[in-house]
């Protein structure tokens, strides 16, 4: 296989932990703790992506209670609302640019705008090693 052809649809993960805007921000903590999970993403009614959750944002509940007694909240005001992505036909190899690129540990993965899986840099190594290393031994 070429680095132009391999694909990361092979490698990306695809069942994935995700939230909606209007989760408690509390419970969708637990869960990133629970699953050991840095992050999952957060979809509308319609399943479009519409943010992250990661673990950094959730350290935001720390500031709004010191400044507003408020613990908790809903998950839409914790979540980065820009997200990059990568196109789900993009190669490892322009995967591993992005992250590379990026201090993001891991992508969402979009075709047509609809999510369908995510990749990490852990993955991205295990298909190098696979599709290259291994095959050049």
């Amino acid at each position: 296989m070429s680095s132009s052809t391999t694909s990361i649809e092979s490698y990306m993960a695809t069942r994935l932990v995700s939230f909606k805007p209007d989760d408690d921000i509390l419970h969708a903590m637990r869960v990133l703790l629970d699953k050991r999970l840095s992050g999952a993403p957060v979809l509308d009614k319609t399943g479009r992506l519409v943010g992250v959750l990661s673990k950094k944002d959730c350290l935001g509940i720390i500031y709004n209670t010191a400044y507003h007694q408020d613990w908790g909240g809903k998950v839409e005001h914790y979540m980065s609302h820009e997200v990059e992505h990568i196109d789900a036909d993009s190669s490892i190899f322009t995967a591993a640019e992005k992250l590379l690129n990026s201090h993001y540990r891991r992508f969402p993965v979009l075709r047509n705008e609809e999510l369908v899986g995510q990749i990490s840099r852990c993955d991205i190594l295990r298909a190098i090693d696979e599709v290259y290393l291994r095959n050049s031994e």
